[in-house]
């Protein structure tokens, strides 16, 4: 039985919990101050504290977490996805410190994680690449001159990262120098590292993706394909396995590029290469994914396989189940569940979850990492859970995630299950021809979304710490930031206040987050629907724009942290 660290939260370490369950292993949570009563912390056999309230101070801390390692007596880390899952220095870490790195060597991740890197190891084994530059961008200048050379529309992709986070599409040339240093700062405040590069942008493409597991010795078997082209902000929503309407020869060149660059350096475990497929039938290597991804599930529904148990098998040193890739049967479909309000153009929503009706019966899977009574914590990531689908058809299983979508019930926050249900009913998502790109829910859906209700905000989080002495020993005892809220308004005596007058001329946050930057100066004149500030509310920026035409004055400082609803300016 080996004792597996999980280096993340939510419903991956919940998924990683389950996994170690059932391979015997003991599985020990960490946890930031806001999630000493998630779902994760009391799954798992042991928890132990990070000691904050931030991802920078918690799940992003190597040394925070190799500490916790070290209290629990851990053999093995199991990064998760997302946070530090593809940080090869972190991996260096965990390996220096004696643990098995559940994960690809810290010099695949290296060559591979560094997107620029991975397209010259394309470049080197045959795959198809879209024209774009090898090295990064000095700045923003370097973005307008490619612009001018190659055309627009570009994409202006972080470096080490994914998610689609520091990542920007600009169709104009007066746009791309905002662009490039938005891109900057998201892929700093996600990854730690701004670097960036510029490549040739495939006008609504579909997005291709290849599962595969690596031996570390040169030996990669191609699990099966997955199309996620049913994004916003570049980000996942629907994604289902296997890629429907592709041709023989396209599945082939897919899988055999994948297979040839993960080969090339010697990869080890779970990873994902990622194409894109214009309409025109040009295929263009995207990335590499070197860590399990959020959509794993939908393959391992149409292969039999336990992804997450194949990590464990190759990390210590048994290599994959299989080395020929499964036939596929049926067809899967995954729905992020995100807390978010697509009628408000996805906004985060963050919340306490009032209550959760979940959905059953044959083929039905509910990845989850919060029940009734938990809080969507506005810190990190808006995914709630994961609603998994299987049938014997791609017919069948439309069916039946109409059923399971409708029977999904959640009160608190807002959350995109309006969205999957009226995308699944679309023509150009549920007919054979699958007419859905990259860019289809923005350009074509988002404008027909209606707006939900939003929740009240959830009361203060985390914990507060205060040290006492127990039995002549000095120990540090955190208590809930509710609790004592509650108790210090119940010595006071306090009595509910009348609510305060609305003022027209306020301008609030339409998300929790923290205020980046202003976009106009003060006492500038605005008109009604100008960007004015940008927020990074989880973990994505998001433009505020005036409510009203009049004369702007901040009531935030840059680096605020704002809750929804907070006043951040008045125009009068």
């Amino acid at each position: 039985m080996t004792r597996v660290l999980i280096a993340n939260r939510g419903e991956i370490a919940v998924r990683v919990i389950r996994a170690c369950t059932e391979a015997g292993h003991t599985s020990v949570a960490v946890y930031a101050d806001q999630d000493a009563d998630a779902l994760h912390v009391r799954l798992a056999d042991e928890a132990v504290a990070l000691g904050g309230d931030t991802a920078a101070s918690t799940y992003l801390s190597v040394e925070a977490l190799l500490d916790a390692a070290r209290r629990t007596g851990a053999e093995a880390v199991h990064p998760g996805y997302g946070f530090l899952s593809e940080s090869a220095a972190f991996a260096r870490a965990v390996e220096g410190a004696g643990l098995v790195w559940i994960g690809p060597s810290p010099e695949s991740i290296d060559a591979l994680g560094d997107k620029m890197t991975a397209r010259r190891i394309a470049q080197r084994v045959g795959a198809p690449l879209a024209a774009g530059t090898d090295e990064p961008l000095s700045g923003p200048e370097e973005a307008v001159a490619f612009a001018e050379e190659h055309g627009l529309p570009i994409a202006i992709k972080a470096a080490f990262g994914g998610g689609g986070r520091g990542l920007k599409v600009v169709r104009e040339l007066s746009e791309v120098a905002a662009a490039f240093e938005a891109a900057t700062r998201e892929a700093v405040a996600a990854f730690g590292r701004g670097e960036c590069f510029v490549e040739r942008f495939l006008e609504s493409p579909r997005h291709i993706e290849v599962q595969v597991l690596g031996d570390g010795r040169g030996g990669v078997v191609v699990v099966g394909d997955r199309d996620c082209s049913m994004q916003r902000r570049n980000q996942k929503l629907i994604e289902e396995a296997p890629a429907p309407g592709l041709t023989p020869e396209q599945r082939s060149r897919f899988h055999e590029a994948a297979r040839a660059i993960c080969a090339e350096v010697q990869y080890r475990g779970a990873g994902t290469v990622e194409f894109l497929l214009a309409a025109d039938g040009t295929i263009s290597f995207l990335e590499v994914n070197t860590r399990l991804q959020v959509e794993h599930p939908v393959t391992e529904e149409v292969t039999g396989t336990d992804l997450v148990r194949e990590q464990f098998r190759i990390a210590f040193g048994d290599g994959p189940s299989f080395t020929e890739t499964p036939e596929p049967s049926g067809h899967a479909f995954e729905f992020r569940i995100n807390a978010e309000d697509p009628g408000r153009g996805f906004l985060p929503s963050p919340g306490r979850v009032e209550a959760l009706r979940l959905p059953g019966g044959p083929g039905v899977r509910w990845d989850g990492g919060v029940e009734a009574g938990d809080v969507v914590q506005p810190a990190f990531d808006s995914l709630m859970a994961k609603l998994i689908v299987h049938a014997d058809s791609r017919e069948a299983a439309l069916v039946r995630a109409r059923r399971a979508l409708r029977e999904l019930g959640v009160d608190g926050p807002a959350t995109v299950v309006p969205f999957d249900l009226r995308a699944i009913d679309d023509p150009a998502f549920a007919t054979d021809t699958f007419a859905v790109h990259t860019q289809w829910i923005e350009s074509v859906l988002l404008p027909t979304l209606d707006l939900q209700p939003r929740p009240a905000p959830a009361a203060e989080g985390g914990l507060r710490r205060f040290p006492v002495e127990v039995d002549g020993r000095r120990v540090v005892l955190g208590l809930p930031a509710e609790l004592l809220a509650g108790l210090g308004r119940a010595a006071a005596g306090a009595e509910a206040q009348p609510e305060p007058a609305v003022d027209a001329s306020e301008l609030r946050a339409p998300a929790p987050g923290t205020l980046v930057r202003w976009l106009v100066e003060a006492g500038a004149e605005v008109a009604e629907g100008d960007p004015v500030a940008v927020l990074d509310a989880m973990k994505m920026e998001t433009t505020v724009t005036a409510h009203r035409s009049g004369a702007l004055t901040p009531r935030a400082e840059t680096g605020a942290s704002l809750a929804p609803d907070a006043v951040i300016a008045t125009i009068a």
